[in-house]
Formats: C-alpha cells, sequence, structure tokens
C-alpha cells in the first residue's frame, strides 16, 4: 500500500493521490461513498487499478485509525 500513495506538496496541494496521477483519495472514497463500484471508477480513470482503489481505502483507514479518540461529553 505505502507505494501506491503519495503526498507532495506540489500535487493536489499535498493531498494523497495515487502515485504517479492527479487522483486524490479523497475523490476515489467520495466515489465509493456515492455507490460506485470499483470497476465502474477503473472505468472512469483506467489508469487506476483495484489494488489502487484497495490502497486508497486502506490509507483513509489508517489515517482515521491515528487520529484519536474524542471523549464523550
Amino acid at each position: 500500500m505505502g507505494d501506491r500513495i503519495s503526498r507532495d506538496p506540489r500535487i493536489m496541494l499535498g493531498k494523497p493521490c495515487v502515485r504517479g496521477t492527479r487522483i486524490t483519495v479523497e475523490l476515489i472514497l467520495a466515489y465509493l461513498g456515492d455507490g460506485l463500484t470499483v470497476e465502474q471508477i477503473i472505468e472512469a480513470h483506467p489508469q487506476l487499478s483495484a489494488d489502487d482503489i484497495r490502497a486508497a481505502a486502506t490509507y483513509a483507514a489508517e489515517y482515521l485509525a491515528q487520529e484519536g479518540l474524542v471523549a464523550a461529553e
């Protein structure tokens, strides 16, 4: 996964992207949230692979796991 997602302040303002593209993890998650399948995402962006899409989801999950907990009020 680590080699599929990159962050570069010169590309998409440093948002995490699939390496070698300007396709952000955020965009991939939005597509998945809208109900698109992996196949539909690849059809729209043929430079992506199923592994890229899984890597984006894993990246987001790992990022959120490091966010910390909010204390209950």
